[in-house]
């Protein structure tokens, strides 16, 4: 059963969970979903931004596992990690978002925990509303976020923050959260300040905006002397795109530019 919708307009990609009945729990079908439709958007470069959300009053409460453990071969197959990505189907569904070359921008109400809370992590900028709930609910369980949140919620973070929240298993509304730092902006109306900007982020160079997520999110982890040559090389190829010129001659003529897609002559992505 599908429970993940993908709609496309004005050159956004509005990724909806899809299970509302389930506080749109996730089915292994509905990570593999994610991982297919992120791969789909990943190879549109005409979609500029993509806000990813949860049909009804949750964005997403979690895993089923209920459901989940029904199929334990299942379960033990979707465990196993694919050598060339290095990750396995739960941290994929995850992970994927952040190999989009495009801003990934999470609108959350209502329940936001454990695998929710990573598919959240996973987008570039998280919009929730005050009373939101969030919660790395693995801890209640006694294991650990495994689906890319170990590191994602650190980067977010911070260290201690993270190891607070991972061994606590605490559930903070979205005031908390946003003073953390796992929330970007609140919002009461999360889906629609989350479009907004995604909207603002449209009118920005696709190729500038694509090159600066990858640089950003490498600089995390790589060595300085990387991000500086990773700086040099990206900057010559965005000199050199047709794109660059055309905000530049629309800049000087006081017009909006009238972008091409995405190039295709930027950096693989991680």
């Amino acid at each position: 059963m599908k429970y993940l919708d993908k709609k496309i307009k004005d050159g956004l990609a509005y990724v909806t969970l899809d299970r509302p009945d389930k506080l749109n729990a996730l089915t292994l079908d509905t990570l593999d979903e994610l991982i297919r439709t992120a791969r789909e958007i990943r190879k549109d470069r005409t979609i500029r931004a993509v806000v990813i959300s949860g049909e009804g009053p949750s964005f997403c409460a979690g895993l089923d596992i209920a459901g989940t453990l029904k199929t334990p071969g299942r379960v033990a197959k979707a465990f196993l990690p694919n050598p060339l990505l290095g990750t396995n189907t739960f941290q994929e569904a995850c992970w994927a978002w952040r190999r989009v070359p495009v801003p990934v921008i999470a609108a959350v109400r209502g329940h936001c925990y454990g695998g929710g809370l990573q598919i959240a992590l996973a987008a570039d900028f998280r919009y929730a509303t005050p009373t939101s709930k969030w919660s790395v609910l693995e801890g209640k369980w006694g294991i650990i976020p495994d689906m890319t949140g170990v590191r994602t919620l650190t980067e977010v973070v911070g260290v201690d923050v993270a190891k607070r929240l991972t061994m606590t298993a605490e559930t903070i509304d979205g005031t908390e959260a946003h003073r953390l730092g796992l929330v970007t902006e609140l919002a009461d109306d999360p889906l629609g300040a989350a479009t907004a900007f995604a909207a603002r982020l449209a009118e920005k160079s696709p190729d500038a905006v694509a090159a600066a997520k990858r640089l950003i999110d490498g600089a995390l982890t790589g060595r300085a002397r990387r991000t500086f040559a990773r700086e040099r090389w990206t900057q010559i190829r965005l000199l050199r795109l047709p794109n660059t010129g055309i905000l530049r001659r629309a800049v000087l003529r006081k017009e909006v530019p009238a972008f091409r897609p995405r190039a295709t002559k930027l950096p693989p992505w991680h």
